[in-house]
């Protein structure tokens, strides 16, 4: 029976006395430690932070979007809602109309802005703007002969709007035929009654209107521009996906959350992998270190390798000795590392000792600890320790057992 993984043991721990080799192992396991811990942490934080984008942009945007494949809007039937409503994951539709139109107050100043009309009983159950209003009411209704409308906060401020202004907008198909007809554009009025605040990533403020009025606005008749769709899960959007589309076929496009700001998205999972590439230099350098520590025991055990296969050792248990020593410093650097970057984490998580400045949407440094991300860590750092071992594993099943015993 072969010892292989007692001898392996006994090359690299030896109590004995300390030597370069012993110190060369000690730095390969640090280095494995570290990088270890360090990919850890760096990869949980970037977890967190897509976490707080998803989050903030998951205000805004629905777990599914249904919209025309060929065009920008279209009519909204019985026959297509039938087929949305018959997934079972579906809980609530909120059709919406979208566009750019000219905003403008007696003030006469005048700005292009996001115009969303939506169908308020359904789209507050969609992202639960009640929660954001800053002032006023979220009430888009016609009072006293005039439809509502709730205005970003930041741009009320900007334009130096109070609730009860009437403000006028024009949508930018009737300032096309202005220019090219001879008629005065049509202008609808609304009274702002109310003011909202939602921490936006990406994209222009928006304002909310009425579903009907912003069809007369940009003279879609009954026609739409999506539908947003909330399912019970939002990770199961994806796997959703086919589904629906399938369902109410090729006429429509189905989107994601992650379609709607897929390159935001792209960008982080870029940043995220490319920071594991970079950090895994730290584990190669302690790999080398590796390949440096077993060549030299090779060195120095020439003698003992070449009386193992004397005593009937084959090449393959020789290779097993020094693969095994590689296996070994893996496995200690893997297992503190895992710990190590494991206890940072959850000391950020739980007690937010890193801070970040008030410039930014959170207070500190968001970590989210992903069970597959520390294990393609650490079978990655194993994979590497072992693949260090392969080559002095090979040259010393090459060892000539006469001239090893006979010059030693």
């Amino acid at each position: 029976m072969h010892y292989t993984g007692q001898i392996a043991q006994r090359y690299l721990f030896s109590k004995k006395h300390i030597s370069l080799i012993s110190t060369l192992t000690f730095i390969s396991i640090i280095g494995v430690t570290i990088g270890t811990a360090l990919l850890i942490v760096v990869l949980s934080v970037l977890n967190g932070f897509f976490d707080v984008v998803q989050g903030y942009l998951l205000n805004y945007d629905p777990d599914l979007r249904v919209e025309a494949a060929g065009t920008s809007t279209f009519i909204q039937n019985q026959e297509l809602t039938d087929q949305i409503e018959s997934l079972p994951e579906v809980t609530l539709l909120s059709s919406y109309v979208e566009g750019k139109a000219l905003l403008t107050n007696d003030g006469g100043e005048n700005k292009v802005v996001e115009i969303r009309g939506v169908d308020t009983e359904s789209f507050r159950q969609l992202i639960e703007i009640e929660q954001s209003i800053k002032s006023g009411l979220f009430d888009v209704s016609v009072r006293n002969r005039k439809p509502g409308l709730v205005i970003n906060e930041q741009l009320r401020n900007e334009l130096d709007l109070e609730l009860g202004d009437e403000v006028a907008l024009l949508s930018a198909s009737a300032m096309r035929r202005t220019l090219t007809q001879i008629t005065s554009p049509r202008l609808y009025r609304f009274e702002i009654r109310g003011s909202y605040e939602l921490e936006q990533i990406g994209g222009g403020a928006q304002i909310f209107i009425d579903i009907t009025a912003a069809q007369r606005l940009f003279k879609s008749r009954d026609a739409i521009s999506g539908i947003d769709i909330k399912i019970t899960d939002s990770e199961l959007a994806q796997q959703i996906k086919p589904t629906l589309q399938s369902k109410i076929g090729p006429e429509y496009k189905v989107s994601s959350w992650y379609d709607l700001q897929k390159a935001l998205y792209d960008v982080m999972y870029l940043e995220k992998w490319g920071a594991y590439a970079i950090l895994m230099i730290i584990i190669i350098v302690a790999v080398l270190n590796i390949v440096g520590s077993l060549t030299m025991i090779v060195i120095q055990k020439r003698r003992d390798i070449g009386i193992l296969i004397t005593m009937g050792y084959s090449k393959s248990a020789i290779k097993s000795i020094f693969r095994k020593q590689g296996l070994y410093i893996g496995l200690i650097g893997c297992i503190f590392g895992g710990l190590l970057g494991l206890v940072l984490s959850w000391l950020q998580l739980k007690f937010h000792i890193i801070k970040l400045s008030t410039a930014f949407l959170i207070d500190a440094y968001p970590v989210q600890i992903q069970l597959m991300d520390v294990a393609i860590i650490l079978l990655g750092s194993l994979f590497l320790c072992i693949a260090a071992s392969w080559m002095p594993a090979t040259r010393a099943s090459e060892v000539q057992p006469a001239n090893a015993i006979r010059y030693e």
